[in-house]
C-alpha cells in the first residue's frame, strides 16, 4: 500500500463518522499513521544524476568518438566491446583503475598523439604561433570541433595583459567527468594529460579550470596551468557525486 491511499483513507475514515462519535473519539484516539520508506538507492536522491545530459551524437560526433576511443586503446592494452561514448569511458575507466596516475597521463597523451598526426600540429603550431589571434583561434576551434567530447560550450572573454580578448572556453558541464563520475580521472585522464599535450605540440599554453560541484570547466589559452603542487584542482573537496567524498592529492588512485 503507497502512501497515497494511506494519506487518503485518513481523509476518508472521520468522514464517515457522525458528530457524536467523532467527539467521543477526542484527539488522541484518532488513528495514526505512519509509513516507513527504504533508503534512497546511493545517488537516486542527488537531483544532478536524474538530469543526466543525454546526447544525440550525429556522424562526425561518433567518427571522432570512435577514433579517440581506438587509440585510447590501443596505447593503454585496454580493449572494450562497447561502442560510442561508452567504449571511451569504460576504456579510461580501466585504466584508472590499473595504472597509477603518472602512467594513466602517459597513455592519454600517447593516445592524443596517435589521434592527432604529429605533421599536422607541427604545422599548426608553425604557423599559428602565440598571438592574440592564435589563442581566440583555439577557442573557437575547441568550441566547434570538440563539443561532442566535453559537452556543450562557449567562448568568453577575459582579461590578458591588461586587455580584453576571447580566449576562454566555458564548458557548461563536461560530458567526460559527468560519464565517469570522478574527478581522479577528470585530473588524471583530462586535465593534466590534455594541457602537457597541448602546450607540447601547438605550442599554446593552456590552463583547464574544473569545478567539481557543477562539472563545469574553463580552458584558458596563453595561461600557463599552476604547478601540480599549487594546483587548487588536487586541492578542493571532490565534487558531489564522487563515492569516496575525500580530497585529491596527487596519491588519488579512485
Amino acid at each position: 500500500m503507497d502512501l497515497r491511499v494511506i494519506q487518503e483513507r485518513r481523509v476518508i475514515l472521520p468522514t464517515m463518522m457522525n458528530n457524536n462519535k467523532m467527539k467521543k473519539l477526542g484527539r488522541k484516539s484518532l488513528p495514526c499513521v505512519a509509513v516507513l520508506t527504504r533508503p534512497a538507492e546511493s545517488g537516486v536522491i542527488e537531483e544532478t544524476r536524474k538530469t543526466n545530459t543525454v546526447y544525440t551524437d550525429n556522424w562526425f560526433d561518433k567518427i571522432a568518438i570512435h577514433h579517440l576511443s581506438q587509440a585510447v586503446q590501443a596505447t593503454s592494452g585496454w580493449r572494450s566491446k562497447k561502442s560510442g561514448y561508452e567504449s571511451l569511458v569504460e576504456v579510461t575507466t580501466m585504466a584508472s583503475r590499473n595504472f597509477n596516475q603518472i602512467k594513466q597521463r602517459e597513455v592519454v597523451i600517447q593516445a592524443l598523439g596517435r589521434a592527432f598526426p604529429k605533421p599536422i600540429l607541427s604545422l599548426i603550431k608553425a604557423l599559428v604561433p602565440q598571438s592574440k589571434f592564435a589563442r581566440e583561434y583555439f577557442a573557437v576551434f575547441t568550441t566547434v570541433f570538440f563539443a561532442w567530447l566535453v559537452g556543450p560550450c562557449e567562448v568568453k572573454e577575459s582579461e590578458f595583459e591588461g586587455k580584453r580578448e576571447k580566449n576562454v572556453v566555458q564548458i557548461h558541464k563536461c560530458r567526460f567527468l559527468e560519464q565517469t563520475n570522478c574527478a581522479g580521472m577528470c585530473i588524471n585522464l583530462c586535465k593534466f594529460p590534455c594541457q602537457d599535450f597541448i602546450k607540447d605540440s601547438l605550442g599554446m599554453p593552456v590552463s583547464m579550470v574544473p569545478n567539481f560541484d557543477d562539472m563545469s570547466c574553463e580552458m584558458i589559452f596563453g595561461k600557463d596551468p599552476p604547478a601540480p603542487i599549487d594546483d587548487p584542482a588536487l586541492k578542493q573537496p571532490c565534487y558531489k557525486l564522487c563515492k569516496s567524498k575525500e580530497k585529491h592529492t596527487t596519491n588519488c588512485f579512485i
